[in-house]
């Protein structure tokens, strides 16, 4: 049976409608990084990248780690993701961009790789309600039952799955 989710706060909701949030999570997924790496690695900004460090960890998203040394003296706060998004369900909060930051980070984050080296797929399908509530659990059951397999010598992978309908086929 799929985990139950509990439908996502509002301020919940909002901190995962950003594609870069959603980004950061996956970096902080199998290891702790410091703001500086998390800008380092996107690319972007640290001030910008602490501002979304920061909107994770009051969210409950990222969790700060013990500090450690930094260069000339300083002190670094690493960070590593809790797993707290896949227990919620975005869907009801009433908050947009969700769907959109997902797909944004999926995008961004394909760009990055060899699509030679990725397995893609589509498939078309026709399915009753029930039919596409059974779809949807069993996908969760998948998702769930590899989600808690720990490989911590694994290669990483990632996995996007977008099921929409298909209004071009609409007649």
């Amino acid at each position: 049976m799929g985990t139950q989710r509990r439908p996502a706060t509002e301020a919940e909701a909002r901190a995962l409608a950003s594609a870069i949030r959603l980004r950061i999570l996956r970096l902080c997924l199998d290891q702790a990084l410091t703001n500086k790496e998390i800008a380092g690695r996107l690319g972007a900004n640290p001030a910008t990248t602490l501002h979304h460090v920061r909107k994770l960890v009051d969210t409950g998203f990222l969790a700060a780690q013990p500090s450690r040394p930094g260069p000339r003296g300083s002190t670094e706060i690493p960070y590593r993701a809790t797993g707290k998004s896949w227990e919620m369900d975005i869907r009801e909060s009433g908050v947009s961009g969700a769907n959109a930051a997902m797909l944004d980070a999926f995008l961004e984050e394909i760009r990055m790789t060899d699509l030679e080296e990725g397995n893609f797929t589509r498939l078309g399908l026709r399915l009753t309600v029930e039919g596409l509530a059974e779809l949807q659990r069993r996908l969760e059951e998948v998702f769930d039952d590899f989600r808690e397999r720990p490989a911590p010598d694994g290669e990483a992978y990632s996995l996007f799955v977008a099921l929409h309908r298909d209004t071009g086929r609409d007649a």
